[in-house]
């Protein structure tokens, strides 16, 4: 956005003097007598350089200006930054439900082809279906490796509890047996 500072070609501290300077150097060169054949553009550009300078030159309508102006760069800058919060939303969301879209058919156990195929599909950019589609696979991958594993821990659980209610009741008829040959030895006096 031009401002009246832009238009004269000065900062916006400049002082009295520096602004005066610059009205004349601008004005001589936007002046219609100076750019025969652009005699229209020359005369509504040396119009916007004399209300600039009438403006800038006048130290209470400055000050209004530079209150004005800024309040107006600070809206601009709020309603840029509102803007880009929506997008960055708007992006988020878009992302998830192609995230989303491509958990569902991995689940299904589509392979990571058929997850890109499906993103490109819906018009999801290539690069971007083709990162969703690795990390998807990778994740859907993980869980079934995870759950595979879980399960092998299981199945080694238990067999190894099995092993060991065979071997404590092993341990326990042994001792049943240790126990009534003992007591049938003392009884009968009997050994082997």
């Amino acid at each position: 956005m031009a401002t009246l500072y832009n238009l004269l070609g000065v900062h916006e501290n400049a002082t009295d003097a520096e602004i005066k300077r610059a009205y004349r150097r601008a004005a001589m060169q936007a002046h219609p007598d100076r750019n025969v054949g652009r005699e229209e553009f020359a005369h509504a550009r040396f119009q916007e350089i004399k209300e600039a300078y009438s403006i800038l030159s006048d130290p209470q309508q400055r000050s209004v200006y530079d209150a004005v102006y800024a309040e107006e760069m600070s809206r601009i800058e709020r309603d840029r930054e509102v803007e880009e919060e929506r997008v960055r939303a708007e992006r988020e969301a878009v992302y998830a439900r192609f995230v989303s879209l491509a958990m569902r058919f991995a689940e299904l156990g589509h392979n990571r082809d058929v997850l890109f195929g499906v993103l490109i599909g819906r018009d999801c950019e290539p690069l971007e279906a083709a990162r969703i589609a690795d990390s998807v696979w990778a994740l859907v991958e993980a869980r079934r490796e995870t759950g595979a594993s879980a399960s092998a821990r299981e199945d080694a659980d238990s067999v190894a509890q099995r092993a060991e209610d065979v071997s404590a009741r092993i341990d326990d008829e042994h001792l049943h047996a240790n126990l009534f040959s003992n007591l049938w030895h003392s009884m009968f006096g009997l050994r082997g």
